[in-house]
């Protein structure tokens, strides 16, 4: 979780890309398109913070519970990653 953010708020699109489960809905729209969301969303947002609430790690599937400060909003999610290849990969995450 701590990279995805990072990349972000670098700009990073095609480590975010990289790091996201073929299963993601961002998936299954055309990639120039993802690509500029990210751009798009990485060049109008200030990131301010990152704090991990909750971990829960299992062989093949985990969350995450974090809060993010960005310029305009806090964010906090549950996100869960599957595990591909010995690859971490964000698939969703819930909103709260």
């Amino acid at each position: 979780m701590r990279s995805r953010y990072s990349a972000y708020s670098l700009g990073l699109v095609e480590y975010i890309v990289a790091t996201t489960h073929p299963n993601n809905p961002d998936a299954s729209i055309s990639l120039g398109d993802w690509r500029q969301g990210i751009t798009d969303f990485a060049n109008s947002t200030k990131f301010l913070g990152l704090t991990i609430l909750e971990f829960i790690d299992g062989e093949e599937e985990a969350y995450v519970t974090f809060e993010a400060v960005f310029n305009h909003t806090n964010m906090k999610e549950k996100s869960r990653f599957l595990t591909i290849d010995n690859r971490w990969l964000y698939v969703d995450g819930v909103f709260f």
